[in-house]
C-alpha cells in the first residue's frame, strides 16, 4: 500500500499525478474488498465510486466544500481518504466506524445518510445557507445507486435550478434507466465542453463582450440562447438543463483524467451544475461486477470464491417461497417492492410471475399508493418492504390504504434489531406508528410456519389492510408442543405461576428459553398485536407481575397499548415494560443489541429473578 500508507487526509492526494492516483485507487479497492469480506457491508456500489471520490477530493477542499453522499453507503472511499483509514477494519462493528456517513465521526461527513434520495434536498439547503451567510465553498451532492428513482430527488431538483451558483449535483449512473447521449457529435462536444481550457476561453469571451457598449450584452445573450438550442438538438436528455442546470455528461466515471477536468470546470462555474457519470457497480472485483445485487449489501464472504459465508433459510426466503405458492393458486396475488427484490426474497416470484411483479424503484410512497390501486381493482397486493423504509410512506399508508379500507398486505422485513447497519436501519419504530392506524391488522410471527399461515390469513380471512412484521435472518428456538392455529394469542407454560411474560415475534424464542430455565413464569404469546384481544386479560387473575418484553421502541409501542388496556381491564398486577427507550440504537451484532436491552435469554432470566 505504498500510496495509501501516506494518505491521512484529502490534502495528501492534491499533489499526486494521474498515474499515482490510479495506483491509489487500486490500493483502496484492495483494502475495501479485504475489509468487507470480514465485516460485511455495501461493497459493489463502493467499488464503483472509487475514482469519483478520489477525483472529488483532488479538486475540492473538504470540508469547506461540502460533499453529501446519497445513499450514504457509498462513502467507504471517502472515509478512507478523510482520516479513518487506520480504523477502516472496524467498519460496521460495535464501537467501530459506521457503514454510512456520520457527522459525529468526522467533519468531512456532512449528514447522516442511511436512506435514499435525500442528498439534493440537503445540498440545496446547505448551498442556500452558504449564500445567505456569504460563505465560501461549493456544495456537492453525489446521488446514485438508484436514488434518482425516488420522488424526493425530483422535488429537490425542481427547487434548485440556476439560483444556487454554489451547487453541484453528480449523478452516479450505475445502470439506471437514464438514456445516454448517442453519437460521435455528442461525445466530441462533451469532450470540448468539459475541457478547462474551453471554459477559460468561454469566460474571457463573455467578459470581453460585456465591455462592449450597448450591444455587448445582447450579443452575449444571443450566443447563450443559440448554445442552448444546439445542445437540445444534439443531446437527447434535456431534463436537467430545463430545470436550470448546466449539464455535462455522460462521463466515464472510472476515467480520472476526465473526472478531474469536468470537476474543475464545475468548480469554476457560477451556475448550478449537474454532472452525469457512468460507473460499474463492483468495479475491480470480478464477482461483484458479475453479481452486483448480491454484493450490494453482503455479509462476510470468501474473497477467493465470492461465496457468502452464511446461508440457509430466512424469514425473507420463507416469505418469497410462500408468496410463489399462493400466486400459483390465485392469479390475483401481486408482489410489489421498492428496489429490494433480492433483499425481500422476491427474485423467484419476479421470474415466475413477471406480469404480477412490480419493482417501482426507491419510491416507497408510490409503492403504497400504487398497491392501493391494485387492491381497488380486485388484486391482492403484497408490498414487501424493510421496516426502516416503510417509515417513508406513513401518510400513504393512512390516507390511501387504511382510510379507503383497501386490502394491501404489508410484509415488513427487518423488523426489530438489524445489527451492523446501525441507527438508520433499526426496525424498531414500525409498531409505534402502526398501532395508531385504524382499519389495520398487525401480525407478528415468531417462526416460518407462522409467517406462512399469517400470509394466508391476511389474504383470505381479513377484510382490510394487514401488516405482517418479521425479523432479519432465521427463526429462533421453537416450542415443540406448540402449533399456531390462527388464534390472536396463545398461552405457553403453567398458568399457576405468579409471573407472566407477554411478548411477540422473534422475542418469543428468548422468552421461551428463559421460561424453561427460570421455571417461575408462563408466557402469553401475542400473534396479533393489533388489535390486542381483550380476552387476554382474563388470564392474569392470579398473576402478581407481568413482564412485557418488546423488541421495539417504548413510546407508542405494543407494550404501552397493552399497559393501557390492562389498567382499563381492572387487573391489579404490577406491569414491567422491557424494551427500547427514547433513543436510537447504535451498530452492533443483533445478539449484542438483544443483550444490551435485556431481550436475550439471560436478560429475560435476570429480569424475572430481580427483586421487585
Amino acid at each position: 500500500m505504498s500510496y495509501l500508507d501516506n494518505v491521512n487526509s484529502p490534502k495528501d492526494i492534491k499533489k499526486l499525478s494521474i498515474k499515482e492516483l490510479e495506483a491509489l485507487c487500486g490500493e483502496i479497492r484492495e483494502l475495501m474488498i479485504d475489509t468487507v469480506s470480514k465485516t460485511g457491508g455495501h461493497l459493489a456500489s463502493n467499488l464503483g465510486v472509487v475514482e469519483l471520490t478520489v477525483a472529488l477530493h483532488k479538486v475540492f477542499d473538504s470540508p469547506v466544500d461540502q460533499i453529501v453522499f446519497d445513499v450514504g453507503h457509498q462513502c467507504y472511499t471517502h472515509k478512507i481518504l478523510t482520516g479513518r483509514k487506520d480504523r477502516f477494519s472496524t467498519l460496521r462493528t460495535e464501537n467501530g466506524i459506521s457503514g454510512f456517513t456520520r457527522p459525529d465521526e468526522s467533519v468531512h461527513d456532512i449528514f447522516s445518510s442511511g436512506h435514499s434520495s435525500t442528498s439534493i434536498s440537503s445540498a440545496v439547503g446547505l448551498a442556500s445557507a452558504k449564500a445567505i451567510k456569504g460563505e465560501k465553498g461549493k456544495v456537492i451532492a453525489v446521488i446514485g445507486d438508484g436514488a434518482l428513482t425516488g420522488g424526493l430527488a425530483y422535488e429537490a431538483l425542481n427547487n434548485c435550478g440556476n439560483e444556487n451558483d454554489n451547487l453541484i449535483v453528480i449523478l452516479n449512473d450505475n445502470n439506471m434507466s437514464i438514456s445516454a447521449n448517442v453519437g460521435s457529435m455528442a461525445k466530441n462536444l462533451n469532450h470540448i465542453r468539459t475541457s478547462p481550457k474551453y471554459y477559460t476561453f468561454k469566460s474571457k469571451v463573455s467578459r470581453a463582450l460585456s465591455k462592449i457598449p450597448k450591444i455587448g450584452t445582447q450579443i452575449s445573450r444571443f450566443i447563450t440562447l443559440t448554445n442552448q438550442k444546439i445542445r437540445k438538438i444534439v443531446y437527447h436528455s434535456t431534463l436537467f438543463e430545463d430545470l436550470g442546470f448546466r449539464y455535462y455528461g455522460p462521463i466515464d466515471g472510472h476515467d480520472l483524467d476526465a473526472l478531474i477536468d469536468v470537476l474543475t470546470v464545475a468548480k469554476a462555474h457560477n451556475h448550478s451544475v449537474l454532472i452525469h457519470i457512468n460507473t460499474v457497480k463492483g468495479k475491480g472485483y470480478n464477482y461483484a461486477e458479475k453479481n452486483p445485487s448480491l454484493f450490494h449489501g453482503i455479509g462476510k464472504f470468501n474473497i477467493e470464491t465470492g461465496e457468502p459465508l452464511s446461508s440457509g433459510e430466512t424469514f425473507s426466503s420463507c416469505f418469497g417461497k410462500t408468496l410463489v405458492d399462493m400466486a400459483q393458486k390465485d392469479d390475483r396475488i401481486c408482489a410489489v417492492t421498492a428496489a429490494m427484490s433480492s433483499g425481500t426474497g422476491l427474485n423467484d416470484f419476479a421470474n415466475k410471475f413477471p406480469k404480477r411483479f412490480f419493482d417501482v424503484g426507491i419510491a416507497e410512497q408510490h409503492a403504497v399508493t400504487f398497491s392501493s390501486g391494485l387492491a381497488k381493482n380486485g388484486m391482492i397486493p403484497f408490498f414487501a418492504v424493510y421496516s426502516t423504509f416503510l417509515q417513508r410512506s406513513y401518510d400513504q399508508l393512512i390516507h390511501d390504504v387504511a382510510m379507503q379500507r383497501l386490502k394491501v398486505i404489508f410484509c415488513i422485513d427487518r423488523a426489530g434489531f438489524v445489527g451492523e447497519d446501525g441507527e438508520s436501519h433499526q426496525g424498531v419504530f414500525d409498531t409505534a406508528y402502526l398501532m395508531s392506524v385504524p382499519n389495520l391488522t398487525v401480525f407478528a410471527p415468531s417462526s416460518f410456519d407462522e409467517l406462512g399461515k399469517m400470509m394466508y390469513n391476511a389474504a383470505y380471512k381479513e377484510n382490510n389492510a394487514v401488516a405482517i412484521r418479521y425479523p432479519r435472518g432465521s427463526q429462533g428456538t421453537q416450542c415443540p408442543d406448540y402449533t399456531y392455529e390462527g388464534k390472536d394469542f396463545d398461552i405457553i407454560g403453567n398458568e399457576s405461576n405468579s409471573k407472566c411474560i407477554v411478548t411477540y415475534g422473534r422475542e418469543f424464542s428468548s422468552c421461551y428459553e428463559a421460561m424453561l430455565e427460570a421455571n417461575n413464569a408462563f408466557i402469553v404469546k401475542l400473534n396479533k398485536i393489533k388489535p390486542i384481544s381483550k380476552s387476554v386479560f382474563s388470564h392474569f387473575k392470579n398473576v402478581n407481575d407481568i413482564y412485557f418484553f418488546e423488541e421495539g421502541i417504548k413510546s407508542g409501542g405494543v407494550g404501552e397499548v397493552f399497559a393501557s388496556m390492562l389498567a382499563q381491564s381492572g387487573v391489579k398486577s404490577d406491569f414491567h415494560h422491557i424494551c427500547v427507550n427514547d433513543e436510537f440504537i447504535k451498530q452492533a451484532s443483533v445478539q449484542s443489541q438483544l443483550s444490551k436491552y435485556s431481550l436475550d435469554k439471560q436478560g429475560v432470566i435476570n429480569v424475572l429473578n430481580e427483586e421487585n
